[in-house]
């Protein structure tokens, strides 16, 4: 949708938000990254109200003017800007959807505009937010007790703490289904045992929901707090994509929590799928913003870089490559809005969530990889911002299904049959 001028600030810094001159010298060309008239061809901005247009150049400008501008060296050092989690927290956007306790209680529409606007500017933000909001904390509010909701999720809304989310394991991650952590009953308390992977927040997290199969063979949610004995995650490192996040490799030995910190509503592993639902959705929002940041800075790039005394954008290839981008934008856009408005409506289904996720993944690294290979040799540095976009796009659309998953899931929807696992026939 709607697009805006960035501006980098720091003398220090190089003018578009990178290592600096001392990295890369000077940059020649301004950092011009996209205007308001680029991305919306199709004027779906118009369709929002006063408020949602309110609070998405809310999130934009912070974007623009706290995060794009410092985010690049922490990449580059797989640093998680701890000094950015006040500021976000002053947003007011912890826990999207999530009515009352603390949290806004956003339509599916507004949390939709938020995710994308904190993507479109960098998608190790966006990441962490969705592991706080849309998969701890959303974990709470839609399986927690009313006790537990009041007990966790106030100073989540506030940020002062952090959530994470502990379900993938090292040998389950599309067959998660099949985890092999336990939640042993021992009076008061449960002890968990196993080990969880790819676990976003974790190394820092207070609260972490741990699902671990119980005695009577079901998935269940358990609050870890920060301090557990027991509990030691470790950061994943040599990550090429979403370097900022802090992954870690989880151990959990004789890991003892309360009895009242199970999720209440949690008694199967389909209660864990309405969490999982809600975050595929933040994914998928994601891939739209990650997508419209590579054809602003394409465009714009375009527009000023000269070759043989002309603009890039002269030439009719380039501008081939544009029309496209931006007809798969707009398609993103309209599909993803219709898809927020059947969530509102309650017409939800894990399959057009999927369906979502699968194409829009697939056409961001496609943008992503073009708007890449417009800018030449400046494309492959971070002061461009395409650079870390493009390395991040590839743990999107990784993480919360790969896009052969999302497409047997919405297969098994159109034809009845479930091609998940293989059957050898017998002859």
């Amino acid at each position: 949708m709607n697009a805006t001028h960035r501006t980098a600030a720091g003398s220090n810094q190089s003018v578009l938000g990178g290592a600096g001159p001392a990295g890369n010298g000077h940059v020649v060309e301004p950092p011009v990254l996209g205007g308001p008239e680029t991305s919306d061809y199709y004027l779906l901005g118009d369709l929002l109200t006063e408020e949602q247009q309110t609070l998405r150049h809310k999130v934009r400008d912070f974007m623009d003017q706290e995060v794009i501008p410092v985010i690049n060296p922490y990449w580059e050092r797989a640093e998680f800007p701890h000094e950015l989690v006040p500021k976000l927290a002053r947003l007011g956007i912890a826990g999207f959807q999530i009515p009352g306790y603390g949290c806004p209680g956003m339509s599916n529409v507004t949390a939709g505009i938020v995710i994308l606007e904190l993507a479109r500017g960098d998608l190790s933000m966006s990441t962490f937010m969705g592991v706080h909001s849309a998969l701890a904390m959303t974990s709470i509010g839609v399986l927690g007790s009313e006790e537990q909701k009041q007990r966790f999720l106030p100073p989540m809304a506030r940020m002062e703490k952090i959530g994470a989310f502990g379900l993938t394991e090292p040998a389950h991650g599309t067959d998660v289904v099949k985890l092999e952590t336990t939640a042993r009953r021992d009076g008061d308390s449960y002890v968990l045992n196993g080990h969880k992977r790819w676990i976003g927040n974790a190394t820092f997290a207070d609260y972490v929901i741990v699902w671990a199969r119980g005695d009577d063979g079901h998935v269940g949610g358990y609050v870890v707090e920060k301090g557990t004995p027991g509990f030691e995650a470790r950061a994943i490192t040599g990550k090429t994509a979403l370097r900022c996040v802090q992954n870690a490799q989880i151990s959990l030995t004789d890991v003892r929590v309360p009895a009242e910190n199970r999720l209440e509503g949690g008694r199967t592993f389909r209660d864990t799928e309405k969490v999982l639902l809600a975050s595929r959705f933040c994914v998928a929002w994601e891939s739209v913003g990650a997508a419209i940041a590579g054809y602003e800075t394409a465009l714009a790039y375009a527009k000023q870089r000269k070759q043989f005394g002309m603009p890039l954008a002269a030439f009719q290839l380039i501008q081939y490559r544009l029309a496209r981008m931006l007809a798969d934008i707009t398609d993103m856009v309209c599909m993803q809005y219709r898809l927020s408005q059947l969530l509102d409506e309650g017409k939800y289904s894990m399959p057009r969530v999927a369906l979502a996720k699968m194409h829009y993944t697939e056409r961001a690294r496609a943008i992503l990889a073009d708007a890449r290979d417009m800018l030449g040799g400046n494309g492959i540095i971070l002061d461009y911002h395409v650079a870390r976009h493009l390395c991040d796009i590839e743990a999107i659309d990784t993480y919360e299904g790969t896009d052969t998953v999302q497409a047997l899931i919405v297969g098994r929807d159109i034809t009845g049959y479930n091609a998940f696992v293989p059957v050898v026939q017998d002859h």
